[in-house]
């Protein structure tokens, strides 16, 4: 079976030394350690996380922001990419899919793809598009998934649309009623 390459290919979270600011968001309770280690010795480097400040993250010289969800995150990174001046580098580690809401607004923003690093990490469960109804569902750890806007039992494609920062999900059973193949709980 060949490569699938619509699948991103993630690096180990390092620090880009051409950047004149570093803003590190995740959605992780604590960086690898040797990201800590090696970098947050550097004093022009903001972390920001989701719900809290996770552990070893508040060590940071520059200071840490915790928000409240990944939307208030998202929220306040669109601003503050807006008046950010050249030369910030700007890292996403984390899930998949808040990769990739990052790496969207960041876009948005005007960042182009050598100021942008994901590193993904943590649970491996994907957020499915719904190709039916046009919906999201968080969280699918298994090939097959029920949408939760419609009801379509979805069989989940190794698609990743980077776009809706997703899997493509289409009706598993579409050809013949009821036919379902056994389920698999493969993102853990």
């Amino acid at each position: 079976m060949g490569l699938n390459k619509s699948r991103p290919i993630y690096e180990k979270l390092r620090i880009d030394p051409q950047g004149r600011a570093h803003l590190i968001v995740t959605d992780l309770e604590a960086l690898p350690q040797d990201t800590i280690e090696a970098n947050l010795a550097l004093s022009n480097i903001e972390i920001w996380v989701v719900a809290r400040i996770a552990r070893g993250i508040a060590a940071s010289p520059s200071g840490s922001r915790a928000f409240r969800s990944v939307a208030d995150l998202l929220s306040h990174l669109s601003f503050h990419l807006a008046r950010e001046p050249v030369g910030l580098r700007l890292y996403a580690a984390g899930t998949e899919a808040f990769l990739w809401d990052v790496a969207n607004t960041a876009r948005a923003a005007g960042l182009g793809k050598d100021e942008i690093f994901l590193t993904q990490a943590g649970s491996l469960r994907r957020r499915v598009y719904c190709t039916h109804c046009k919906s999201m569902n968080e969280d699918a750890v298994a090939n097959i998934a029920t949408c939760r806007a419609c009801g379509a039992r979805l069989f989940v494609r190794d698609h990743f649309s980077r776009r809706l920062a997703a899997f493509m999900g289409v009706m598993v059973d579409a050809e013949v009623p009821n036919e379902i193949p056994e389920i698999e709980v493969i993102y853990p």
